[in-house]
């Protein structure tokens, strides 16, 4: 053996003990890679004990293990490490994946890097692959891509060296309505998601920095043109080594058309409130303190909405009634409303007038109120009264009125008592039944007592006990309370023909 020859096998062994301990895997191939050695570390990637199961060559080895980048793209032969490393090609953080071709379900990711070792005249003569186990980083960044594309809060993630995007989610390109070829590539100088932020320059700041970037609104152009609300934030991170800002987004945009529907409501609820010509007023549903009140309410009452507004139904004591008010209240607690209910209000100065209300609940700026609609009927009742009493007046003797007439007139009073009593025609006695009928015919008490053969003072008793059942207190009341039932219309129609 040559002196030459003696010094490089010399070289190679003390080579081989040098790295035989390293925890980074080692294979040595001569330059027709062929597989010469590996250490311990290189073996065990690849699940192997004997150096003979990586296979003689570069060939071999291709036979053995199947090799695929992250992309999940197979190498050919010529683009498998030992093949790139004897056509002089130099690497530095190649990363695949291994899988033993006999067992489909294992499967190794490596990280590689390249060395030639040359002879004094600068030719290769020993190849080397320096491997590094990162099967357990892949699996974390396989989670993490996972979680970033399940995630459904919209994300982008920048590169910190020279802010373009690398990874989007679907949850942003549904947003803001991008495709991913939109996103991928891109700086943030040209898609800005720091748009018109309301600490813009802070955010600026920080993202040089790599630093947290706090939340923020801001506005976030989309393709089609236009822009969306949202809120922003950034996380710094560490991906494959490489500093990046991880951006988060919350979508306002559903609230900024609630909130401004909203407001469009409440302002067509405003205008409508202070131009209607009917008396109205909102007060708190908690506390049934005044709101706010209408032209209308002033006019009608009298006070000023500085009299009324802030103070409570009870402290302005404009209801004539404290029952009534109690009653009111009690009723729109229970049922959320009211429709057509009597109330007698106190106007400024004490004079009092009768209204009809009506009342619901809405809702102002979150709050629960009640609206209360008046009607003031104050003119109307007092001539209904004036028309009652005139009734009542000419039907005190009533026998020279035709039936129809007396029905019309009775009619005409029954609007000041619109609730029948709660009696039936079968809770009357046979004589109470016989008078209440001659009383439907228009006769008087004379004329019934001769028709009945009864005392006149026995039929005056028999028509206050009938009264007194019906819950009423007048023959026109009694004639109305009669007809209301259908009761005696044959015998009207028989003695009344047309």
């Amino acid at each position: 053996m040559s002196q030459a020859v003696l010094a490089q096998e010399t070289n190679r062994r003390q080579l081989q003990q040098i790295i035989s301990g390293l925890s980074d895997g080692v294979i040595l191939a001569e330059v027709d890679q062929s597989i010469l050695w590996a250490n311990e570390a290189a073996l065990a990637m690849h699940g192997l004990d004997d150096i003979a199961g990586l296979g003689a060559n570069t060939a071999e080895y291709a036979e053995r293990f199947a090799l695929r980048y992250r992309n999940n793209h197979p190498l050919a032969l010529e683009a498998y490490p030992l093949s790139r490393v004897a056509n002089g090609e130099a690497f530095s953080d190649v990363i695949v994946e291994v899988t033993p071709t006999a067992d489909a379900d294992r499967t190794w990711v490596h990280r590689l890097r390249s060395l030639a070792l040359t002879d004094s005249a600068g030719k290769p003569e020993l190849l080397v692959l320096i491997l590094s186990d990162a099967t357990e980083w892949a699996s974390a960044e396989q989670r993490f891509e996972k979680t970033f594309n399940a995630n459904p809060a919209p994300a982008v993630i920048c590169r910190l060296s020279d802010l373009r995007y690398i990874k989007v989610n679907q949850g942003f390109l549904e947003m803001t309505g991008h495709n991913r070829d939109q996103v991928i590539g891109r700086s943030v100088y040209e898609l800005d998601v720091l748009e018109q932020a309301e600490r813009k320059e802070l955010a600026i700041q920080r993202l040089g920095e790599g630093a947290t970037i706090p939340q923020m609104q801001a506005e976030l152009k989309l393709p089609e043109g236009g822009s969306k609300l949202v809120i922003v934030a950034g996380q710094p991170l560490d991906m494959n080594d490489e500093e990046c800002m991880l951006f988060s987004f919350t979508d306002l945009e559903p609230r900024r058309k609630a909130e401004t529907a909203l407001r469009q409501s409440e302002e067509r609820f405003a205008k409508s409130f202070r131009l209607t010509p009917v008396p109205t007023l909102v007060c708190d549903a908690g506390n049934q303190q005044v709101v706010d009140v209408n032209d209308a309410f002033m006019s009608i009452t009298g006070y000023t909405s500085e009299e009324l507004i802030g103070k409570s139904i009870t402290e302005i004591n404009f209801i004539d009634s404290s029952e009534a008010c109690t009653q009111l209240f009690a009723t729109l607690e229970k049922a959320g409303n009211l429709d057509g209910q009597d109330l007698k209000i106190r106007k400024k100065g004490n004079e009092v007038i009768d209204c009809v209300v009506s009342a619901d609940t809405v809702s102002i700026q979150d709050t629960t109120c009640y609206l209360l609609v008046m009607m003031n009927i104050t003119e109307r009742k007092r001539s209904e009264l004036e028309l009652v009493s005139a009734i009542e007046e000419v039907m005190k003797d009533a026998s020279w009125f035709s039936q129809t007439l007396i029905e019309k007139l009775a009619n005409a009073k029954s609007v000041n008592s619109p609730n029948l009593p709660n009696i039936a025609f079968t809770d009357l006695t046979a004589r109470e039944r016989d008078v209440l009928g001659l009383i439907c015919e228009g006769l008087a008490d004379k004329e019934i007592a001769s028709r009945l053969k009864l005392a006149p003072n026995t039929v005056r008793n028999h028509v206050a006990t009938v009264y007194s059942k019906l819950n009423v207190h007048s023959r026109s009341a009694a004639i109305v309370w009669a007809r209301e039932r259908g009761l005696f219309a044959g015998e009207r129609r028989a003695k009344n023909p047309k």
